[in-house]
């Protein structure tokens, strides 16, 4: 009973972490990487379709993405749909791909994007959190009806803090390194 609460809880606590980094890749850093593109979405005759799953997303410089679609037609649907994102990126298209450049990060974009950073890896504490929560409760649910002992309650609610606190300082070390990344020139 302890082990299969335990275990569900590390579980989830590593879904949150890989949730954080998944989320983390998204931000820009000024380099180019194909992630950027990642949650790009393009009208592709009526149906909402993922970039990836519509073209070839390359990044063969460090600050350039190419974009080159399987169905040429398709070219000024995805140029429209970059330029419709977030991302703040400009195509150029030659007919048959697209580049995108991906200019410098200011100084100031840097300092705006670690906030950004800093805001994710909150959330995904908060969730590590959240997790311990549902865990310790279902532990006291298990001494309440006698499933298990106060002794056994205590050691397993000990266990569950350790495994807490080394999932939160590797999302703090993910998010370090998001920020060394960011602040990078």
């Amino acid at each position: 009973m302890i082990e299969d609460a335990l275990s569900a809880a590390d579980s989830k606590m590593h879904k949150a972490i890989e949730a954080l980094k998944r989320d983390l890749v998204t931000i820009r850093t000024g380099r180019a990487s194909p992630s950027l593109v990642d949650r790009l979405t393009v009208d592709y005759y009526g149906v909402p379709t993922p970039l990836n799953q519509m073209a070839t997303v390359t990044a063969p410089e460090a600050r350039l993405l190419v974009i080159q679609p399987w169905d040429r037609r398709m070219l000024p649907t995805i140029e429209k749909a970059i330029l419709k994102s977030d991302l703040g990126l400009n195509p150029a298209s030659d007919g048959s791909l697209i580049r995108l450049s991906i200019p410098q990060l200011t100084e100031e974009r840097r300092r705006e994007l670690v906030k950004v950073v800093r805001k994710k890896v909150e959330e995904g504490k908060v969730a590590v959190r959240n997790i311990r929560r549902d865990a310790a409760d279902e532990l006291k649910e298990l001494e309440k009806e006698k499933v298990i002992s106060e002794d056994e309650h205590h050691r397993a609610s000990e266990r569950l803090q350790k495994q807490t606190d080394r999932f939160i300082a590797e999302v703090d070390k993910v998010g370090e390194q998001k920020t060394a990344e960011l602040m990078e020139v």
